[in-house]
């Protein structure tokens, strides 16, 4: 996939790589299901958009991981870095979250 469909950010806290990614598509939507609510906000999610490719090198590199939308996640679980059991869906969208422990 060639196209700049994922929206990426990234930042360090405390000496962690933390990256918030979504498909593009998502965006500056809300979600509500029940009492959950889910708002991609592109403060959070978006810095850049990239291809799959770069979005794997993302993934490989960060420590905390926050991301939402069939994309992103197919590519995570894919990667083995998200279990399909750990996923959350709000409305359809998938949300999962990871934190990897250095040693």
């Amino acid at each position: 996939m060639k196209d700049e469909n994922i929206s990426v950010k990234t930042w360090r806290i405390n000496g962690e790589n933390v990256l918030a990614a979504c498909d593009a598509e998502l965006l500056g939507k809300e979600f509500i299901q029940g009492e959950l609510t889910l708002k991609v906000f592109v403060s959070f999610y978006h810095d850049e958009y990239v291809n799959e490719e770069e979005f794997v090198i993302y993934l490989r590199n960060a420590t905390i991981i926050n991301l939402v939308g069939k994309r992103v996640i197919n590519i995570a679980i894919r990667e083995g870095i998200v279990d399909k059991n750990n996923i959350i869906y709000i409305k359809s969208v998938p949300h999962a979250q990871a934190v990897y422990m250095l040693k």
